[in-house]
């Protein structure tokens, strides 16, 4: 049984999302710091807590992704510190710089509550996950590590899409690790180019 979804973000709320994303990346731009929120100020659905991941991408290739798989902040706090973080404290990339905002897109993924999967080996988790549809979080031996459920796209094959988020979390590639803990999520996304994020603000 696949857990019960949190209430949907409507598009008006997803699109004020992406821009406080955005603001939030040219307040760090300016100030070197997150920008504090006044929550009382959004619509309760983003007061509520949900956890979200932020990815930035650069003509189709992946600038920055962080997030948080849990719920502990309303949900435009969350988002200005995962904007914040992406941007500038992912540590595959440099951070980012002025020059290259205009040329970004934003992909903001809300997520559904964690399901833990009863499963005890690969072939018993791939028969109950649903690729395009799941996300996937692997703990084991004090490690854990997500992929997001765009990330299939790039790895349709179950086996290999574990197979990566295993070297990921540090854990072996082709070994089911004794004390694995397996959950899925849901998302609900939302996605903009900088450069159309501006020129809606911008409209009367």
């Amino acid at each position: 049984m696949r857990p019960m979804h949190c209430m949907k973000i409507d598009p008006d709320n997803g699109r004020l999302l992406l821009r406080l994303a955005l603001h939030s990346i040219e307040y760090g731009l300016a100030h070197g710091r997150v920008m504090a929120v006044d929550i009382d100020q959004y619509p309760p659905p983003l007061r509520q807590p949900r956890a979200c991941f932020l990815t930035l991408t650069e003509g189709g290739s992946l600038r920055g992704c962080t997030g948080a798989l849990e719920p502990t902040k309303p949900l435009a706090e969350q988002v200005v510190e995962a904007a914040y973080a992406t941007a500038f404290r992912d540590t595959r990339f440099a951070a980012l710089r002025e020059g290259e905002l205009d040329r970004l897109e934003l992909e903001l993924s809300v997520l559904g509550p964690l399901q833990r999967l009863q499963v005890a080996t690969e072939a018993e988790l791939i028969a109950v996950i649903e690729p395009l549809i799941d996300g996937v979080v692997l703990e084991a031996d004090g490690r854990r590590a997500t992929f997001l459920p765009k990330v299939w796209e790039q790895l349709p094959e179950p086996r290999e899409f574990l197979r990566h988020l295993r070297h990921k979390a540090g854990l072996p590639d082709q070994a089911w690790h004794a004390d694995m803990r397996v959950s899925r999520y849901s998302t609900q996304n939302f996605s903009a180019t900088v450069r159309e994020l501006r020129e809606s603000a911008a409209c009367p």
